[in-house]
């Protein structure tokens, strides 16, 4: 039984409970009274006294009644800030009473079963968005865990659940630094994430219930609230209707924008301007704005100019009738525009990023920075565009709303103008994206192609990473790629469908560069890789295909996908060669070697890297030259040449420590730490114990070095890819602390959402366990790798799980059980041409067949 509430929370209690009937009652008797009366036939002062008196009177009680505000948090478990997504309240928000106490008293009646899921459903315009809003900053204490909020653009440019669930699992402080799978695979991230948090979760405008269903999360905890223009009609959603306003609450929005007096001197012109308006709140607020900023008009002059039907919208009507669009408040502020504020709205309409940083309107009207942002911010004025703050780089954000960026594109503009401005913006967005994917991985960009389409009337900007934002806080290349990611790939979208090809080809390459070297995004790499394929087939550009065909092989290779990626590897080296092109051949020849070493066939992969090595030092290429020398290493470890690869890897940390490049150097000391190891390993089966235990030390000293430098860096997938190989030492010495570093590395790359390398993860645990003495929970460990690589459909991963299996049941004396597995993995060596793979499991397969000693 629980215990009873003290007297301040049940005070508390009382109040949240009397808030939503007491306003509610105020807010009907309100409605009743100017029903009844027709308020607004009354004298003048009467009418406005009168909502006036109710007004206050609502306010006073929201006073009185409300929850006092609670303590919040300031960080989330992790150290970082706790999410406050939520957009700020409309200063001028009025006339939604009856509606705001229907959802608290919603709210204060949920059963706690399951999460709280409003769904506020009604026409564009009507304000749905402001409504929930207003309700969430309402009830925001309640969910003191964090605030998150997405834009799901109910149109035709959907967004899919995928793009949202990311960007609330980066809100929440998952670093999702490798593909973490499809949506079920990001659900039940989402779902994990969200299990014994209060949250509050804002989804604007979604086009149906399809594309909510997947973002509720199953803490009943949480609460969500969703706009839409039609009902949900989902399970444990409360779908409400929200309807234009009455004639009363347009007045009185008309008034808090236009001015009180203004409204009382001409209440019959401003009844006409609600009326021409459809009653519609976006409109009144578009007409309000454009009256507080004219003092010389009169409430008249706007009245005779929305009288005009000729000008109103007619895209997204209501009813889809002439006389119920919102094209005269639209028009009307368009018309008090200069001629260079209109042409830059025109511009903007015909751009198809979701929203963009302020640099755009200068390349827009081809002039500068300053400029173009000064003109954008006299159309936030006019109410034709909207500022939705600052984005994680610093930079303003700027947007159109779907009904103003429609009636913008109906206006008349010149095609050739149309075709530059465009070019302008899209070649902004390449220099900036080149420029960030070269800080952020330079070894990348050696050997860059010429820009064939730099328009003669822009001078290039120095653009340069990190840089610091109007707060002094330094801004890396990844946060502006995280910043401008979605609109960057519409511009690689508009780029394709206005054919500009060589801008394509020069953004998406810088796209796939940013994606390759955060390990990120996999789905957009993906689609990007396969428009600069496009794009450089178009352009006819030998060069172009062959670097092309490598991002693609690139993001086929890490999607599991090794005969697609060979194939294009394999195009990419033929055509690449015949151009001359000995650095990118070079690197052809890597891919074709890391994608065979990937897909378990080492010996012919290693043929192809030892080559790429040689290539690479005839272009005086020393990074990659490391760099590759690093994966031959690495394949040499998985052969068993632990000589070999110490010494490849001695080079290669060698040059990274001359050079200055820690993090190549961290990766490289993870390398030598698992090739020491596995030499301790071997040392210490031919019983040299000491030599063994010195190789031992020299291992957990790269290893400590690696993790401390990946979590310095914050690099929190390669941390645990170093967690889990000094896991994997093998130290008698230290055997718990080792089990404890696996255990640490799979709960990380479970965060993570990186299924293989968990299943990496539990073959590690595997050993660990076994060397502890548990081979029974050694031997489920495997099995759950086998299950997890089947699953994936990485044979080489399976056929490791399996003969590890094996030597498990060998060294616990259970031959009879070891055969089978063993059978099985050299099965799958002979099938993938993997001939060390297939001798050490006839070795095991051998040694399990033996016929026992016989016993005295």
């Amino acid at each position: 039984m629980s215990e009873p509430s003290p007297p301040d929370e049940q005070a508390t209690g009382r109040r949240a409970l009397a808030a939503p009937a007491a306003i509610g009652v105020v807010a009907a008797v309100g409605s009743a009274l100017a029903a009844a009366t027709n308020i607004w036939d009354l004298p003048v002062a009467v009418s406005l006294g009168v909502t006036g008196t109710a007004a206050a009177l609502a306010g006073v009680l929201a006073w009185a009644t409300a929850v006092p505000a609670k303590r919040r948090p300031a960080a989330l478990p992790g150290g970082g800030p706790v999410a406050a997504e939520l957009p700020p309240v409309i200063a001028h928000f009025t006339g939604r009473g009856e509606a705001l106490a229907d959802l608290r008293e919603r709210f204060n009646d949920r059963t706690g079963d399951s999460p709280f899921v409003v769904s506020i459903y009604g026409q564009g315009g009507v304000g749905k968005s402001a409504l929930a809003g207003r309700f969430g900053h309402d009830i925001l204490d309640n969910f003191p865990d964090g605030q998150l909020y997405f834009d799901l653009r109910g149109g035709d440019d959907v967004v899919r659940p995928e793009e949202v669930l990311v960007g609330f699992l980066r809100s929440l402080g998952v670093r999702l630094t490798t593909d973490p799978g499809g949506l079920r695979e990001l659900q039940k991230l989402w779902w994990t994430w969200t299990k014994d948090r209060r949250l509050l979760i804002f989804l604007d405008n979604a086009r149906d219930g399809d594309q909510v269903k997947d973002l509720i999360p199953n803490e009943p905890r949480c609460a969500v609230i969703v706009t839409s223009r039609k009902p949900l009609l989902l399970r444990n959603t409360y779908d409400t209707q929200l309807h234009v306003f009455t004639e009363a609450q347009g007045v009185e929005l008309l008034a808090r924008l236009a001015g009180g007096d203004r409204v009382v001197t001409d209440l019959e012109s401003a009844q006409d301007i609600v009326r021409l308006c459809d009653r519609l709140p976006l409109a009144i607020s578009i007409c309000g704005g454009r009256l507080a900023t004219r003092a010389h008009w009169s409430l008249g002059d706007l009245a005779l100019r929305l009288a005009d039907e000729r000008r109103r919208l007619d895209q997204l009507e209501i009813g889809r009738q002439l006389d119920s669009s919102v094209r005269a408040s639209l028009h009307l502020s368009y018309e008090e525009c200069t001629d260079l504020q209109r042409r830059l709205l025109r511009l903007l309409a015909q751009l198809t990023a979701p929203d963009v940083q302020e640099w755009v309107a200068g390349d827009l009207l081809d002039t500068s920075e300053t400029d173009g942002a000064d003109q954008l911010e006299m159309l936030v004025t006019s109410q034709l565009a909207d500022c939705t703050g600052r984005d994680s780089t610093g930079s303003m954000r700027y947007r159109l709303h779907d009904l103003v960026r429609l009636f913008a594109r109906e206006q008349r503009l010149d095609t050739d103008q149309r075709r530059a401005a465009i070019e302008r913006v899209l070649y902004g967005f390449r220099r900036r994206a080149e420029a960030a994917a070269t800080a952020r991985w330079p070894q990348d960009w050696t050997s860059r192609i010429p820009r064939r389409s730099t328009p003669d009337t822009i001078t290039p900007i120095e653009i340069t990473w990190p840089r610091v934002d109007h707060t002094r806080r330094e801004i890396t290349s990844a946060a502006w790629f995280t910043s401008e990611r979605l609109a960057l790939l519409a511009a690689i979208h508009q780029a394709r469908n206005e054919e500009m090809w060589d801008l394509a080809w020069g953004m998406g390459r810088a796209f796939c560069s940013l994606c390759h070297s955060l390990r990120a995004y996999w789905s957009d790499w993906e689609e990007v890789a396969d428009i600069v394929c496009e794009a450089a087939e178009r352009m006819d550009d030998p060069r172009a295909i062959g670097i092309a065909l490598l991002e693609r092989a690139a993001v086929a290779g890490g999607l599991g996908r090794p005969d697609g990626a060979l194939d294009d590897a394999r195009r990419a080296l033929n055509l690449l060669a015949l151009q001359g092109e000995g650095w990118w051949a070079a690197r052809a020849r890597r891919t074709i070697g890391m994608t065979l070493f990937s897909s378990g066939n080492l010996d012919r992969g290693q043929d192809h890297l030892v080559e790429a090595i040689t290539a690479f030092k005839a272009e005086g290429d020393r990074w990659w030259t490391a760099r590759t020398q690093r994966n031959l290493a690495e394949l040499r470890l998985a052969q068993g040449g632990y000589g070999e690869a110490a010494v490849l890897l001695e080079e290669s940390l060698a040059t990274f420590e001359a050079d200055g490049n820690r993090y190549s150097e961290a990766q490289t000391q993870r390398a030598l730490g698992e090739v020491l190891a596995a030499k301790a390993r071997a040392l210490l089966a031919e019983g040299k114990d000491l030599a063994a235990e010195r190789q031992y030390i020299l291992a957990g000293n790269a290893l400590r070095f690696a993790i401390k430098a990946f979590k310095d860096r914050h690099e929190e997938w390669e941390e645990a890819r170093s967690l889990r190989a000094a896991g994997e030492i093998g130290d008698p010495n230290n055997l718990l602390t080792e089990h404890a570093n696996v255990r640490d590395a799979k709960e990380m790359l479970a965060r993570l959402g990186d299924s293989w390398g968990v299943a990496r993860a539990e073959i590690s645990e595997g050993w660990a366990l076994e060397r502890l003495g548990r081979v029974p929970e050694a031997l489920a460990s495997l099995r759950q790798a086998l299950r997890d690589f089947e699953e994936l459909g990485d044979r080489w991963w399976q056929a490791r799980s399996l003969r590890g299996m094996a030597e498990i049941l060998l060294r616990a004396d259970r031959r009879e059980e070891a055969r089978e597995p063993a059978r099985q993995a050299l099965d799958i060596y002979l099938s993938l041409g993997n001939e060390t793979g297939a001798r050490r499991a006839r070795e095991v397969l051998e040694r399990a067949e033996a016929p026992r000693p016989p016993t005295r």
